[in-house]
């Protein structure tokens, strides 16, 4: 089994694919791209990726790019951490967080790219856009996490990484956070296979 990440483990889909196989308790080499050379696009990883992008998982002969995609292909074929709630309507919920956060609040993720995460890279302040997004983030995930206590579904989900990873972007640069959510990602942090993602060596840095 390999998975492909970008050269400079900042992607915040490799993360949660790569998550997902440690919590299975996978074996995997990994593969990386870099990106600021368009090495998606050379013609062999095209060969291998349809969609030339990263993450992208090979198991046996099968190929599969899109991180949600990844992530479920995943729990539903091998045992181990469930990376999905059991429960069906939880797991929708956790399927919408995961869409959500990729196809919204787009002004927090050009104005906090997440090597800002890993770099510690320096930002101007929030414009006004990304405020708004900010405000729109916290409101639901303090909804969602209305009566939990570490968790979107009380057990662990891979949604909570993907969560955790977008309000890091702002956290790490001191942006306004509530503290209960700054609590929330600093406790998805401290999980061990998020950890191994966080603690990586990483090249200096490019941005893409």
């Amino acid at each position: 089994m390999r998975l492909y990440v970008d050269a400079n483990f900042a992607s915040p889909y490799a993360l949660v694919a790569f998550v997902s196989l440690i919590e299975k308790g996978l074996k995997f080499d990994i593969e990386t791209l870099d990106l600021a050379a368009h090495a998606n696009h050379d013609p062999n990883f095209a060969k291998t990726s349809i969609t030339r992008r990263i993450p992208t998982l090979i198991h046996d002969e099968f190929a599969l790019s899109e991180s949600s995609a990844i992530c479920e292909y995943l729990d539903e074929t091998f045992a181990g951490t469930r990376l999905y709630p059991s429960n069906p309507r939880d797991r929708a919920r956790a399927r919408q967080i995961q869409a959500w956060l990729r196809s919204d609040l787009m002004p927090i993720r050009d104005e906090r790219p997440t090597f800002v995460v890993f770099f510690g890279a320096h930002r101007p302040a929030l414009s006004e856009r990304a405020r708004g997004a900010a405000d729109r983030l916290f409101s639901a995930a303090l909804t969602l996490l209305d009566g939990r206590t570490d968790n979107l579904f009380g057990a662990w989900s891979i949604a909570d990484v993907d969560l955790a990873m977008m309000l890091q972007r702002l956290i790490v640069l001191g942006d306004p956070v509530p503290q209960r959510l700054i609590d929330y990602a600093s406790h998805q942090w401290r999980r061990p296979s998020v950890e191994q993602w966080v603690r990586k060596k990483r090249p200096p840095l490019v941005e893409y």
